[in-house]
């Protein structure tokens, strides 16, 4: 064993996670060997292998993680199940007309898509199989239509049922149905925002997203209207079947979770989708998305408990408090922390190691613990889509066609105005942070 001071230990396994990131490796075993390695040099194997099972073990009595898997069983079986199709359908009849109107199409339906599915590999695949290919063919900017389903498909790691937001919420204390609630307002905005900047850019260059030839469009009928409401219903369904179930009170968000799974597969069997096959590849689907989360939250525990036993935790803290510019340029800090970690590490080591550390120093702060949480599930909206660590980019790149000539310069180019755009809606909810916090409190009083 080695005597170090905290700010060194602090230095070492930060320095020591970022530098073996660029490595390559895969970020579970870079978090556990930072751990397991800093361990040994300061407590010696007996203390750290202590520490490492006492987090392991806490870990795997956390109830509220089950619904991971539940989540992700539900969205897989409802990508495949054909409900979704319908929708976009006739909602590309009702609205390709516009100029822009299939990038909006496009959002419009990814935030419905984000009420369903809380997997963002899921939503980027079915926008992109979806969407991409009649944007292009019909002369649309590859900017503009990669950025738009990217934007689009990232809102459902923030729109509940939200996989990030059922893994942040015990982290930080908080209640799952509460953060579930206040993600609401922030991911329609951000849907706004989105449409909002689609259509302005697409009316002033209209060569960037051309409407339907007139000769192509049919008028937009009673008839029409009545296929688009029943289109939504299958939606509606699945929502009902898990927010509403938390929101009325009847069962928490694991138990809903379990709801959601079972209202997916009766979709399923209505649109004569279920087979034993689509089962199968659901339940593999969803134990490599369990084993995945599950083994970087082990990681990521082992990392957090070492840091936090070795002091490592005070020294942030302190850095952070003595900020000065007061309580808002310590938080600027954090979210400049934030976003620069998403640039490099998955989403879910982040929260894993940033939510036990920064969680108090937001109470010292005084700052509102869920307001600050959905700060931080905001911020983390740009990791998807800022190079290197993209997820989005990355799963849009994979499934798009060849044949389509998508490039990663394109997305890239096309995604930037939307991170701005998740900038400028953090600044918004600094300044009015009603718009998180209302809502929740509303439900909470009337008992919800």
């Amino acid at each position: 064993m080695i005597e170090l001071s905290a700010e060194l230990v602090t230095l070492l396994m930060l320095g020591g996670l970022f530098v073996l990131v660029l490595t390559g490796y895969p970020i579970a075993f870079v978090i556990g060997s930072v751990a397991l390695g800093t361990g040994f040099l300061i407590f010696g194997p007996t203390t750290t292998f202590h520490i490492l099972y006492t987090r392991f073990y806490d870990l795997s009595l956390n109830y509220p993680y089950l619904a991971v898997p539940l989540f992700t069983f539900m969205g897989v079986v409802l990508q495949h199940s054909g409900a979704t199709k319908e929708l976009y359908d006739n909602l590309y009849e009702a609205l390709g007309s516009l100029k822009g109107g299939l990038a909006i199409v496009t959002i419009i339906f990814g935030t419905i898509l984000a009420t369903c599915l809380g997997v963002i590999a899921a939503s980027v695949t079915i926008l992109t199989m979806m969407a991409l290919e009649p944007m292009i063919k019909r002369g649309y900017d590859k900017g503009i239509a990669s950025g738009s389903i990217v934007a689009a498909g990232t809102l459902g790691i923030l729109i509940p049922p939200s996989i990030m937001l059922v893994v942040y919420a015990p982290q930080a204390g908080l209640s799952i149905g509460q953060m579930f609630i206040g993600a609401f307002v922030p991911g329609l905005m951000l849907s706004l925002f989105y449409i909002i900047y689609v259509g302005i850019r697409c009316r002033h260059n209209p060569a960037l997203g051309p409407s339907i030839p007139k000769s192509e469009i049919t008028p937009f009928n009673g008839k029409k209207a009545l296929r688009l409401v029943k289109s939504l219903l299958p939606t509606l369904f699945l929502i009902f079947a898990v927010l509403g179930t938390i929101f009325a009170g009847i069962a928490p968000p694991t138990e809903a979770a379990a709801i959601g799974c079972l209202a997916s597969i009766i979709l399923a069997i209505i649109y004569k989708k279920f087979s034993w096959d689509l089962l199968k590849r659901a339940m593999i689907e969803t134990m490599k998305v369990s084993a995945f989360v599950v083994m970087i939250a082990a990681m990521s525990y082992a990392f957090v408990g070492i840091f936090m036993s070795a002091g490592a935790g005070d020294v942030v803290a302190n850095l952070i408090l003595s900020v000065p510019g007061g309580k808002w340029a310590s938080f600027g800090v954090i979210m400049l922390i934030v976003f620069l970690l998403g640039m490099f590490i998955e989403w879910i080591g982040i929260v894993f190691i940033i939510v036990p550390v920064f969680s108090p120093i937001f109470v010292s702060l005084g700052f509102d613990p869920l307001w600050a949480g959905m700060m931080v599930c905001v911020n983390l909206q740009m990791a998807f889509m800022t190079p290197p660590m993209a997820m989005s980019i990355f799963v849009l790149k994979g499934a798009a066609k060849p044949e389509l000539g998508i490039t990663m310069g394109d997305i890239i180019r096309g995604v930037l105005p939307f991170v701005a755009i998740v900038a400028i809606t953090l600044v918004l909810l600094m300044i009015f942070p009603q718009l998180i916090t209302w809502l929740p409190e509303k439900m909470m009083s009337k008992g919800f």
